[in-house]
């Protein structure tokens, strides 16, 4: 296919090149032109200085950036110059009111607009494991469905333009609890006296196991937390899900609990800080 790739940061960068390792043909754009001529240069795949430029004729478009403005700023721009009946996957994490402005808009000009998040983080990118969760028509999603398994190790249609977006949340909501939970119990155990490599392997091979468990509970305990997702981003992320929530009446005591922890993170120079530094507010202060 003739793709177009917006958005050519830690996450986006690789899914791209997985594209053109899979024999796509990808113009890649990022709103820092060095970045897109960087990418473009390592990987063979093509660079435009503009959204208009990169979208020219595009069967498909692909878009992995940062919040609603910039999503709405680019699918405008670029909708008239995609192809007749082309395809827009939206792998930004966005309002669900977003996505269903956006799928309206592409409609009226003949093209479908698909939300698809995504979640396995920047080794998910890297290693082209990523869970995708897609919201849209699913013929439109179909189409698409051969480039994004590139990079993808399982995609799920969830219903109408919005779902995937509130699968997101779904996604978000479970693993605040779960790394505010890891976070105290590996707070628990050093205050307790226990080895903390000792009760890892006592408790993650039963009912307690967890993604987070297996990959954060060694550096948490270490107070290691200069990589993987970003604080701020999950603040974004935890705020569209409370707006969202406000709207539908969903009962997130404990979400809402766990975004002011963040905030508290933030407060300590945590912003680009791992989720997993909710670890690092219960530390003995100096």
């Amino acid at each position: 296919m003739k793709i177009a790739f917006a958005g050519l940061g830690v996450m986006g960068a690789p899914m791209a090149r997985h594209l053109l390792q899979a024999g796509h043909e990808v113009v890649g754009f990022n709103r820092t032109a060095a970045k897109a001529q960087a990418w473009a240069e390592a990987t063979g795949g093509g660079y435009a200085g503009s959204v208009a430029e990169a979208a020219q004729g595009a069967e498909l478009f692909i878009l992995c950036v940062g919040n609603d403005d910039d999503v709405r700023a680019v699918v405008t721009e670029a909708l008239p110059r995609l192809a007749d009946g082309a395809v827009i996957v939206d792998h930004t994490t966005t309002s669900a009111k977003l996505a269903r402005e956006m799928a309206a808009l592409a409609a009226e000009q003949g093209r479908a607009f698909v939300d698809a998040p995504v979640s396995g983080g920047q080794a998910g990118a890297e290693n082209g494991q990523l869970s995708v969760m897609a919201g849209g028509d699913a013929a439109a999603l179909a189409r698409a469905e051969p480039a994004l398994k590139a990079y993808s190790k399982a995609i799920k249609h969830m219903g109408p333009a919005g779902s995937g977006q509130l699968t997101k949340m779904v996604n978000q909501i479970a693993i605040a609890g779960v790394v505010q939970g890891l976070a105290e119990a590996v707070h628990f155990a050093q205050v307790a006296g226990l080895d903390t490599d000792a009760a890892f392997e006592a408790v993650s091979k039963g009912a307690a196991q967890s993604w987070q468990m297996d990959n954060r509970w060694k550096t948490a305990a270490k107070g290691e937390f200069e990589f993987g997702f970003a604080v701020d981003w999950m603040r974004k992320d935890l705020g569209l899900v409370l707006d969202e929530a406000r709207s539908n009446g969903a009962r997130l005591a404990l979400t809402a609990l766990v975004d002011q922890f963040y905030a508290e993170v933030q407060a300590m120079g945590g912003n680009r800080w791992d989720t997993s530094s909710l670890a690092a507010r219960l530390q003995p202060k100096d």
